[in-house]
């Protein structure tokens, strides 16, 4: 049976690490042979309750430094983000400076292109999938080519996620195509996509943090809620079969495998154990979490911003929870400076007299999300109210555009978000740019 740890973290993160790494290594060493180890934190961005704990990666690099390992922290932040300046902000960086280890900003290296083979079926491709390409980087590939010798240990957060039903420790590898690659398919396909970035490298270790709480309703829960949508329960969830990880880390929050897409088609293509019954906890009993969680988004927006979605299509998992997410958090975050009285159009298939109804209602300015919406809609927008008025976000929603977007309509600047300095930031920008860095960002 596989085996998933789950340790409270009530007497400190070090002790739960610690005892989650004895378990493991009765069943064999943590360091392979060349003794380098690859951490992949959940670095998406530096809003509070959003990433990894800086505590657990420093409780991880102690644990691991004194099997004298050569450690890399790894990650590719969000799109709207740039890795740099997501580790300078949240502590990661002064962690890894601190205790002398190796950082891998992953949005700066050359890549190496991959094949999507789980899109869904469709008319031009009888065959089943119609293939489409990501990037990765070089250092992905180059675990990937020596995965006999090379440790590659992930750190997820717990969190539910209002497109893929939770982000734990499959979904957290999503940080490896580059952000140019994400916003493609990313609709009802994004889950067999994570699947297939899973069935080409799989972690050593899983250890789901769960230390300073999960998060309900999203993986950005408005920081004005946190009282509601942060549940404290002070674990760490670990295992060296990452699915099983996931299927219990979906389980405290009350969700089944059937209920997470990228869960179930992982257990099909046999990429884990993903049947409960087959999987063993040691630690905290299961029983103890009999409450289900949502993982949708709260359904509260701001009343000034006109949500018209299509009749045809929305896909929750791209053009609909992607921008709502994103007004939601700067609208609630942010109440004294976030300014209304636009629109979003998002979808396919809209009433023939949507600019009619907009413009009765007084709505002149707004974001088109999604090639759906675009495609169908953008023209006529432009050409009633302007260029300068009507946004798109390309893709599936392209969360750097639609960021960039949201921020102009609601009269607000990246340097509202950013808890630094406009010359440090700047700074960051400078030095990722040199680097090489792909980010899409806002700017």
């Amino acid at each position: 049976m596989a085996q998933v740890f789950i340790y409270s973290t009530n007497k400190g993160i070090s002790a739960a690490v610690n005892q989650i790494f004895t378990e493991l290594e009765k069943s064999g060493p943590i360091l392979k042979s060349s003794k380098e180890i690859y951490i992949k934190v959940n670095g998406i961005d530096f809003k509070k309750h959003a990433f990894t704990s800086p505590k657990l990666l420093e409780a991880v690099i102690h644990y691991l430094s004194n099997k004298q390992a050569k450690i890399h922290v790894m990650e590719n932040s969000t799109q709207a983000n740039m890795t740099r300046i997501v580790f300078a902000i949240n502590g990661y960086k002064k962690v890894c400076d601190d205790l002398g280890v190796d950082i891998i900003y992953l949005d700066e290296e050359k890549t190496k292109v991959f094949n999507f083979e789980g899109k869904k079926s469709s008319k031009e491709d009888p065959k089943g999938y119609n293939l489409k390409t990501f990037r990765m980087p070089e250092t992905i590939v180059r675990i990937i080519e020596n995965r006999d010798s090379m440790t590659y240990i992930n750190l997820p957060k717990l969190k539910t996620h209002s497109m893929a039903r939770v982000t734990l420790g499959i979904k957290n590898q999503w940080g490896f195509p580059q952000h140019a690659d994400r916003g493609k398919d990313h609709n009802y396909n994004l889950h067999s996509k994570l699947v297939d970035v899973y069935g080409i490298i799989r972690p050593d270790i899983t250890i789901i943090d769960g230390s300073g709480g999960g998060t309900i309703h999203g993986h950005y829960p408005p920081t004005a809620w946190e009282d509601k949508l942060v549940i404290p329960f002070n674990i760490l969830i670990g295992g060296r079969d990452t699915l099983a990880v996931d299927v219990v880390g979906a389980r405290i929050f009350g969700l089944t495998i059937d209920e997470v897409p990228h869960l179930k088609i992982a257990y099909e293509r046999g990429l884990g154990e993903g049947d409960i019954e087959k999987i063993k906890v040691i630690g905290k009993d299961l029983s103890e979490y009999k409450e289900k969680y949502d993982w949708n988004l709260v359904q509260k927006f701001p009343d000034d911003v006109k949500i018209v979605k299509g009749k045809e299509l929305v896909c929750i998992e791209g053009c609909l929870n992607n921008p709502l997410a994103t007004i939601q958090g700067f609208a609630f975050d942010y109440p004294d400076k976030f300014k209304g009285n636009w629109f979003l159009v998002i979808g396919k298939g809209h009433d023939e007299n949507l600019v009619e109804m907009l413009k009765e209602e007084g709505y002149t300015r707004g974001l088109v999300a999604g090639y759906c919406a675009i495609n169908e809609v953008g023209d006529k927008l432009v050409k009633e109210f302007g260029k300068r008025k009507v946004f798109f976000s390309g893709d599936c929603n392209n969360l750097a555009e639609t960021v960039r977007a949201v921020l102009k309509l609601a009269k607000m600047t990246v340097l509202d978000l950013v808890p630094i300095s406009n010359d440090e930031l700047m700074a960051l920008i400078n030095e990722a740019q040199q680097h090489g860095s792909t980010a899409l960002t806002p700017l």
